[in-house]
C-alpha cells in the first residue's frame, strides 16, 4: 500500500509551509490538488516538479476511484487544498474516509488553517470552538445553523465570501443578537490583512455600506448574548 499524505499549504504568504511539507510533497509520486495552476505555483515557488492531479468537489466518483487505485498500487499521494489544511471545507474528506476503508495509511501533517488562525487572533475566548465552515446558501437553513450553533455558548468560526459577509453579519444580528462580540479576519497572512472588531449591528451596518474584499472568516462569541431560543421554522 502506499500513504496518503494530508498536506497544508500556506494561507498567502508562501513562506508559511512547514519544512516538513516541503519534505513530504518533494518524496510523494503524486499531487492531488483543488487548482493545478495554483498548486503549480506554489510548486514552482518550492522548486519541486511532481505530477499534479485535479481533485475537488465538483469531481467525478471515477477520480476518487483513481486515487484510491494509486494508493493500492503503492504510490505516495499528497492532497492539499488551494489554501490550509485539507479536508476543511474542501472535498478532501471523502478521500480520507476511502483510504480509511481501504487500509490505506492516512497521515495528517501539521501546518496553516485559516480557523484557527482567526481564532487566536481574534481575541475571542478559545477554550471552546464550533467550526461552521460555509454556511448553507438558504436563508432559513443558515438560520437554523446558527442558532444550533448559538446554544454551545462557543466562539463559532464561519468561513464567508466577501460578497456575502454582511448578509451573514444580518443573520447573525437576528437570531444570535445585535450586541453579539464579532470579529471579521480578513486576508489572513496576506498584505492586506486585517481584524475588524465590534457587534453584529455595528459590523453589519459597517460592511453593508463599504463590502470587504478579499478572503474571510466570522468568529463571533455566543456565550450568554442575546443566544437564540428558538429555531427558525423549515420553509
Amino acid at each position: 500500500m502506499g500513504t496518503l499524505y494530508l498536506v497544508p499549504t500556506p494561507l498567502g504568504n508562501l513562506s508559511d509551509i512547514t519544512l516538513r511539507a516541503i519534505e513530504t510533497l518533494k518524496q510523494v509520486d503524486l499531487i492531488a490538488c483543488e487548482d493545478t495552476r495554483r498548486t503549480l505555483k506554489l510548486l514552482n515557488h518550492l522548486g519541486i516538479a511532481k505530477p499534479l492531479y485535479s481533485y475537488h468537489a465538483h469531481s467525478s466518483p471515477r477520480k476518487l476511484g483513481a486515487l484510491v487505485q494509486a494508493l493500492q498500487s503503492r504510490k505516495q499521494v499528497a492532497l492539499v487544498s488551494d489554501a490550509g489544511t485539507p479536508g476543511l471545507s474542501d472535498p478532501g474528506t471523502p478521500l480520507v474516509q476511502a483510504a480509511i476503508e481501504a487500509n490505506i495509511p492516512v497521515i495528517s501533517l501539521p501546518g496553516p488553517c485559516a480557523a484557527i488562525t482567526a481564532l487566536v487572533g481574534s481575541g475571542l475566548p478559545t477554550d471552546r470552538l464550533f467550526f461552521i465552515g460555509f454556511l448553507p446558501r438558504r436563508a432559513i437553513r443558515a438560520k437554523r445553523v446558527l442558532a444550533v450553533a448559538s446554544a454551545t455558548e462557543a466562539t463559532i468560526v464561519i468561513y464567508e465570501s466577501p460578497y456575502r459577509t454582511a448578509e451573514t453579519l444580518g443573520w447573525i444580528e437576528e437570531v444570535v443578537g445585535p450586541e453579539t462580540p464579532v470579529v471579521i479576519a480578513r486576508e489572513l497572512t496576506k498584505i492586506h490583512e486585517e481584524y475588524l472588531r465590534g457587534t453584529a449591528r455595528g459590523l453589519h451596518e459597517r460592511l453593508a455600506a463599504s463590502p470587504p474584499l478579499g478572503e474571510i472568516v466570522i468568529l463571533f462569541d455566543a456565550r450568554g448574548v442575546g443566544t437564540a431560543k428558538t429555531l427558525p421554522e423549515e420553509e
